[in-house]
């Protein structure tokens, strides 16, 4: 293990699109999303530190949801978990966590992960890590782990890199926003777009050159706790003065101002596990593309649905296709798979 890589595991998200599963007070990264006897964070975690020294990987997340980061992950102590008494977006946690880093240690190179994401070819997303970590030990790069797209997704931003490299890794000409479904089959056919994941790599010096030069107002409120890092005192600071911070991407903070930005294909599958409807894809289906997690079912004149229950709850279903089906504690959900963006919506509705 090299002493000098370090993860970021990004643990704050409340996943509303998973409702009524994903909750804000037990959000998607704490459940065994696809059955697999792991929670989205664990097998994150397991993933990462095939490469990563266990203790420098540091855990991002709400204050509220400490403990459970403490149980699930018990290889982990609590000075690995940053705490975020409000939530800022990623770049103010981004560049707190990259502060603490470069305090301890100056020479870190470090991965920004997601933790409820699947990839289930984990060898190889080590390799493409390797890759990574290796360019960034020894130019001032900010790297990204680009998606091959495998359909014109209009969910997901894309990058677009120079098509003319003939390096594995890639310069990155622009960020593009999430497109309209034309614009993304355009996309698919030049061959030089992938969709942006939100993995991150880079080392301690050049994301934290990056913060000066872009976000100075930012830069100086953090600096100002430089001293209390990896103290005592560090909570006391954060509680404090984390709430000032802007509320802002690390993309549209740093990444798409720089021009010292690169990214590498990745060659391993990946799935963003960002609604019911990417589940379904990850799932095993029955002959008719039924997706089923936990429950007993009898299916009539029914496919492409995704039905999640508590574990042996007989569902019995006749003449429903592409629906979401979810029964979780007091709430029934019911609802269309074309229109699972919407599900977000309905959990503000609620509030």
């Amino acid at each position: 293990m090299n002493k000098n890589y370090y993860a970021i595991l990004m643990a704050g998200g409340v996943g509303s699109r998973f409702w009524p599963v994903s909750t804000a007070d037990f959000p998607k990264q704490f459940h065994d999303m696809l059955g697999s006897g792991d929670t989205l964070i664990q097998k994150t975690f397991s993933r990462l530190s095939k490469l990563i020294p266990v203790e420098n990987i540091l855990i991002l997340t709400n204050e509220k949801y400490n403990s459970i980061v403490l149980e699930q992950l018990p290889l982990v102590k609590q000075e690995q978990v940053l705490l975020e008494p409000a939530m800022r977006n990623t770049a103010p946690c981004i560049l707190y966590a990259s502060l603490k880093i470069q305090k301890q240690n100056p020479n870190a190179v470090m991965v920004v992960a997601p933790s409820d994401h699947w990839i289930e070819d984990e060898t190889t997303f080590v390799q493409n890590l390797q890759q990574c970590f290796d360019f960034c030990s020894s130019e001032n790069a900010l790297m990204t782990l680009g998606i091959q797209p495998t359909f014109p997704n209009t969910g997901f931003g894309y990058i677009e890199y120079d098509k003319t490299s003939v390096n594995p890794i890639k310069k990155v000409s622009q960020f593009r926003e999430k497109p309209d479904y034309e614009t993304a089959k355009l996309f698919l056919k030049s061959g030089n777009f992938l969709w942006n994941g939100g993995i991150f790599i880079w080392s301690v010096k050049a994301i934290t050159a990056a913060f000066e030069q872009f976000q100075p107002q930012m830069n100086a409120l953090f600096l100002k706790g430089l001293e209390s890092y990896n103290t005592f005192n560090e909570k006391s600071f954060i509680d404090e003065n984390y709430v000032n911070a802007e509320n802002v991407s690390i993309d549209y903070a740093v990444m798409e101002k720089a021009k010292n930005v690169y990214v590498l294909p990745a060659t391993f599958d990946w799935n963003d596990l960002g609604t019911w409807g990417s589940l379904h894809e990850k799932l095993d289906k029955d002959e008719n593309n039924n997706a089923v997690v936990n429950a007993t079912v009898l299916l009539n004149n029914s496919s492409s649905n995704i039905i999640s229950t508590s574990k042996d709850k007989l569902v019995i279903i006749d003449g429903l296709e592409d629906y979401i089906i979810v029964d979780k504690d007091n709430v029934l959900l019911i609802y269309p798979k074309s229109k699972e963006q919407e599900i977000k919506g309905i959990v503000s509705q609620l509030k």
